[in-house]
C-alpha cells in the first residue's frame, strides 16, 4: 500500500518526547558535534586522554562505517530513519555521493533543530537535501522511492520492528539496500532482557526498548528482505564509550553500565544488513 505525505503522526512515547525535546540530547558533552550515538572509536587511541575532538570524531566514524556498507552510493536516494540534527545526512551528502538525501525523525524539535543545523546547505542544495516528520512504522513515502536506507542508533527507539521491517521493505525499489544501526540484545533470554532495566535507567525508564537482534532479523525476512546479516561491532563501540564517559561519569554510575552489559552477554552494538531482492 502507497504512503504518502500526511499520513497520520504516531504518538511520540513520553521519554522519547523529554530526551529529544526538552532535554535536548544533541547539546550534552556526552555527544558534540550535534551528532548522538555512542561512537565507532576503531583508531582512536583509547589509552590517551580523549578530547572532544576524539568524541565527535567517534559519531562521524560510526555515520562512515554506515554508510560505508551501503557503498557504491554515487547518484543514489537515500533515507535516514531517526535523523535527529541532521549532521549525519549532512554527512553522507557531502561524502559519499548521493544524488538525494531525505531525513526523517517523530520528533518536531529535532526537525526543526535540523533545519537550523543544516540551513546553508539546504539554501545550497535545495534539491538535495530535505527533511520530513515520520515514524518508523508508517513512513510518508510512496513504495519503492528509495535506493538506499539507513539508520543510526535510533531502533532502539522504535515500538514496533515488524512495522519498521514492513515500511523499510515497501520504501525501497527492488534491489535497494538497507543498514541499521544500534544496540541489541543478543539472544532471546527473558532474564537478560530484565536484567538491562536493572542496570540501565534507559530501558527503565522506557526511553530504550529492549529489542532482541533476532527479531529484528526475523523480522526483515518475513518482509521480505533477503541477504539478512547481523555483524556484531560491539568491541568498536563500547570500550571507546566507557572510556569517554569515565571522565563525567564515576565507576558504578549507571550510564557505565553499557560496558558492564556488553561483558555480561545481555547487550551488543550491531550493524543489520539486507536488500530487496530485484524484480
Amino acid at each position: 500500500m502507497t504512503r504518502c505525505p500526511g499520513a497520520e503522526q504516531h504518538p511520540i512515547p513520553p521519554a522519547v518526547q523529554e530526551a529529544y525535546g526538552p532535554a535536548d540530547l544533541s547539546s550534552m558533552s556526552l555527544f558534540g558535534g550535534g551528532f548522538i550515538n555512542f561512537g565507532y572509536w576503531q583508531g582512536i587511541e583509547l589509552d590517551q586522554p580523549l578530547t572532544e575532538h576524539d568524541r565527535i570524531s567517534s559519531q562521524q566514524a560510526m555515520y562512515r562505517h554506515v554508510l560505508g556498507t551501503l557503498a557504491p552510493t554515487g547518484g543514489l536516494r537515500a533515507l535516514e530513519v531517526g535523523c535527529g540534527l541532521g549532521v549525519g545526512a549532512a554527512v553522507a551528502l557531502d561524502e559519499y555521493g548521493f544524488a538525494g538525501v531525505t531525513g526523517m525523525d517523530i520528533h518536531p524539535q529535532q526537525l526543526e533543530r535540523a533545519g537550523q543545523v543544516n540551513a546553508a546547505l539546504l539554501a545550497r542544495r535545495p534539491e538535495q537535501l530535505r527533511f520530513v516528520a515520520g515514524a518508523a512504522e508508517d513512513m510518508p513515502f510512496g513504495d519503492g522511492e528509495f535506493d538506499c536506507l539507513y539508520s543510526v542508533e535510533a531502533a532502539q527507539h522504535f515500538r514496533d520492528l515488524g512495522a519498521f521491517a514492513r515500511e523499510t521493505a515497501r520504501v525501497l525499489r527492488p534491489g535497494g539496500r538497507a543498514v541499521v544501526a544500534s544496540f541489541f540484545v543478543p539472544g532471546a533470554d527473558p532474564a537478560g532482557i530484565g536484567r538491562l532495566a536493572e542496570l540501565l535507567d534507559t530501558f527503565a525508564t522506557g526511553l530504550d526498548v529492549a529489542h532482541t537482534i533476532p527479531s529484528l532479523v526475523s523480522g526483515l525476512e518475513q518482509a521480505g528482505l533477503a541477504e539478512v546479516r547481523a555483524t556484531s561491532i560491539g568491541a568498536s563501540v563500547w570500550p571507546g564509550w566507557d572510556r569517554w564517559l569515565a571522565g563525567i561519569w564515576e565507576p558504578g554510575s549507571w550510564p557505565r553500565n553499557f560496558l558492564r552489559a556488553f561483558r555480561e552477554g545481555i547487550l551488543d552494538y550491531f550493524t543489520v544488513t539486507a536488500e530487496r531482492p530485484a524484480a
